[in-house]
């Protein structure tokens, strides 16, 4: 059952720190071009017009037989999240260049059905951070926990210096969240931009040998035998019309 929103969680939004909405799309066989029609025409101009900016399309790499996309939308308040449905069936030209997309059958669907996942940007990144260029590779990883006291430890770790070593080692972060509503909670999610995957080698290997790194990894209750269950790694390619 998804978790609720906490009073923790809207009191950051009160304090200027965003939400990010992760739509992932199991896709079917041959089915991606549909997609990128309805996204890249439809949707992401929508969501523009509503004041949504920086949405962001990716694929995962390597591409598997079926195809897997993902949508990242951020919100400036769950307000303006809760309006979006509402607000779409309202916009005609929304109306007009998706009704292709949304009149396909029942018995040739474009993908199996859509998961997400809402996020809340952590305190010390509370916003999005846009690449000063467009990068080619990112990376999205996911860290579960056996329970919601050692995420929110997972959490304070990156808050006190992991994500200042991020940032030192070229470990460029797009967003880092904790998971509030979907699956596999609790959880937390971050995004890395890298040029391509020498510069993610690159990085990585920079901060395992990191003297910061290692010495903070070695407090006891940072311990990832502590804390972390489960890391989700996956690798994505933008969309040609990705706007991260």
């Amino acid at each position: 059952m998804p978790a609720l929103v906490s009073g923790a969680d809207v009191a950051s939004e009160k304090g200027g720190r965003e939400f990010f909405e992760l739509r992932t799309y199991a896709l079917k066989p041959d089915k991606q071009a549909i997609l990128d029609r309805y996204l890249s025409g439809s949707l992401i101009p929508a969501l523009n017009r509503l004041g949504i900016k920086q949405v962001g399309a990716f694929y995962e790499t390597p591409a598997p037989a079926s195809p897997v996309a993902h949508l990242l939308i951020p919100y400036q308040s769950l307000g303006q999240m809760a309006a979006i449905n509402a607000s779409l069936g309202d916009d005609p030209e929304y109306q007009k260049s998706a009704a292709d997309y949304l009149a396909i059958p029942a018995l040739d669907p474009v993908y199996d059905r859509i998961e997400s996942s809402l996020l809340s940007a952590f305190e010390t990144m509370p916003k999005l951070e846009t690449p000063a260029k467009k990068a080619s590779l990112y990376n999205l990883r996911i860290y579960e926990s056996h329970n919601e006291a050692a995420c929110k430890k997972k959490i304070e770790m990156f808050n006190k210096g992991e994500i200042a070593i991020f940032r030192r080692t070229g470990l460029a972060p797009v967003l880092f969240g904790e998971a509030i509503l979907g699956t596999r909670i609790p959880n937390l999610t971050y995004l890395l931009a890298f040029d391509d995957e020498a510069a993610r080698a690159e990085a990585w290997n920079k901060f395992r040998s990191d003297p910061e790194w290692i010495k903070l990894k070695s407090i006891p209750e940072y311990e990832d035998k502590r804390i972390v269950s489960k890391i989700t790694n996956k690798l994505l390619t933008p969309a040609d019309y990705s706007q991260i």
